[in-house]
Order: structure tokens, then sequence, then C-alpha cells
């Protein structure tokens, strides 16, 4: 729902102000060259750290729904 006056220079001045803000990143080569057994070791741990304590209460909902309230 548009309010108010709406003109062609309104809906496009919106536009210019977006398009004027740009972000400078610059980046660097590595300092230190990770192998594969460092990747693979960080994957693994961090997909345990999400997807483990998921995987816990899927595992228990049978019991969550038996308990009485």
């Amino acid at each position: 729902i548009l309010r108010g006056p709406t003109t062609a220079a309104h809906l496009f001045r919106s536009e210019k102000i977006l398009t004027k803000q740009t972000a400078n990143i610059y980046s660097k080569p590595p300092k230190d060259k990770i192998g594969p057994g460092q990747t693979l070791f960080t994957m693994s741990v961090f997909a345990v750290t999400l997807l483990g304590p998921a995987g816990w209460i899927l595992h228990h909902l049978p019991e969550y729904r038996r308990r009485p309230r």
C-alpha cells in the first residue's frame, strides 16, 4: 500500500541512495595453508555441534510425548 503522492522521481530517489553506498572489502592471501585433514576435522566438528542437539531431541521425541504434564 502506497500512501501519499507517488511520483516517478520519488520512486527512483531511494534507488539512487542505495546505489551510492558501496563497501570496499579487500582480502589478503591466507597466512597459513590449511590442509584437507584440518578442513575435514573442522567441518565434522561444526556439523556435530549443529546437528547433535537436534538429533538428540528428535531421538527422544517419543519420550517427551509420553511424559505426563
